[in-house]
């Protein structure tokens, strides 16, 4: 009979384990998950560096890429301008639309054209293709004294071609030139000035509105629209109305001396079509853009010297525009002083 207690015999119990052995398994486990999660932090950590550094790479190559197409665009703009030179024709330059400041018919947008037209050695007369209801008489006014300057010093004839409409400011800038083309249906003319708004009083007294307008300045607010205009303000303004229409006819005048055939009815705003201008001296005869430049200038080549806005400067003015923005978004968000 075997010994129950003796090694080896199926009686034998297993061997004990000491407790803090038990207690040490799990905490090996621990420290080994904690360290697979703080490298899985790492490396997360470090790709989002690399990829945050490939973006901003990214974004400075394309920054790149646009400075340098905008340079080109610019340079490449004033290229193409400048091979026009040496051969003879026919320098055109659009007045459309609105004349108003910031425009496309605008004294910044058309005089840079005519001093390169009136510039270029090969532009043997200089035509303003004109389409403008009008606009802003200061505007008109800057265009007009530029191209009896520039006639002055580089003695190139000026000539204006009227499409459908040459009216109010638009005139203003014909009149300074040699001859004033039209169509048969051209709209010419109104020769005058306005300034118009709205008033409101009579409707507040009905509704029972009052208005609260504070000013410093007995007149600070006499074009205010929920204002009552007094006698003298409106005589005042018609004061200034008046000095400005007899600037307008002046300049009508002084370009189109003996031509103008004066009626009552000249000066007094009104408009006609291009025959009856052509009748009362305002134009000089039927024509459009190929004949002036075929059978007047004699170089039947047109170059355009309009200024327009290329794809470069459209990409620049938006760009400028969205760092103004952002610029005041973030004096906005600044913590305020306190």
């Amino acid at each position: 009979m075997s010994d129950p207690f003796q090694p080896g015999t199926p009686d034998t119990p297993a061997p004990s384990v000491p407790p803090s052995a038990v207690r040490a398994e799990p905490a090996e486990a621990r420290a080994g998950w904690e360290r697979e999660t703080l490298e899985k932090l790492v490396f997360a950590t470090l790709d989002e560096q690399r990829r945050a550094r490939r973006w901003r790479t990214v974004t400075r190559l394309a920054w790149l890429a646009f400075l340098v197409f905008l340079t080109w665009a610019l340079l490449y703009r004033g290229a193409s301008s400048a091979t026009s030179k040496s051969l003879p024709h026919t320098a055109v330059i659009e007045i459309k639309g609105e004349i108003a400041d910031g425009g496309d018919a605008s004294a910044e947008a058309v005089v840079p054209a005519m001093r390169a037209a009136f510039e270029d050695e090969g532009a043997k007369a200089v035509v303003l293709l004109i389409n403008s209801p009008g606009g802003s008489p200061v505007q008109a006014g800057i265009i007009n004294d530029e191209i009896r300057r520039l006639k002055a010093k580089h003695g190139k004839p000026v000539y204006a071609v009227v499409e459908e409409t040459c009216a109010s400011a638009a005139y203003y800038i014909a009149a300074a030139s040699d001859k004033i083309f039209v169509d048969k249906a051209s709209i010419v003319g109104s020769i005058g000035v306005l300034m118009d708004g709205f008033g409101f009083t009579g409707l507040m007294d009905k509704l029972g509105v009052e208005r609260r307008l504070l000013t410093a300045g007995e007149n600070k607010g006499f074009l205010d629209p929920f204002s009552p205009m007094t006698d003298k303000q409106k005589a005042y303004a018609q004061t200034m109305l008046g000095q400005i229409h007899q600037q307008f006819i002046d300049v009508v005048k002084t370009g189109r001396g003996k031509r103008l055939k004066e009626t009552p009815e000249l000066f007094s705003g009104l408009f006609w079509s291009g025959q009856q201008a052509i009748e009362l001296g305002l134009a000089d005869q039927l024509g459009n853009l190929d004949f002036v430049a075929r059978e007047v200038v004699k170089a039947e080549e047109l170059v355009d010297y309009t200024r327009r806005e290329n794809v470069a400067e459209r990409l620049a003015k938006k760009f400028g525009a969205a760092m103004g923005e952002g610029a005041v978004r973030a004096v906005r968000n600044l913590p305020a002083l306190r």
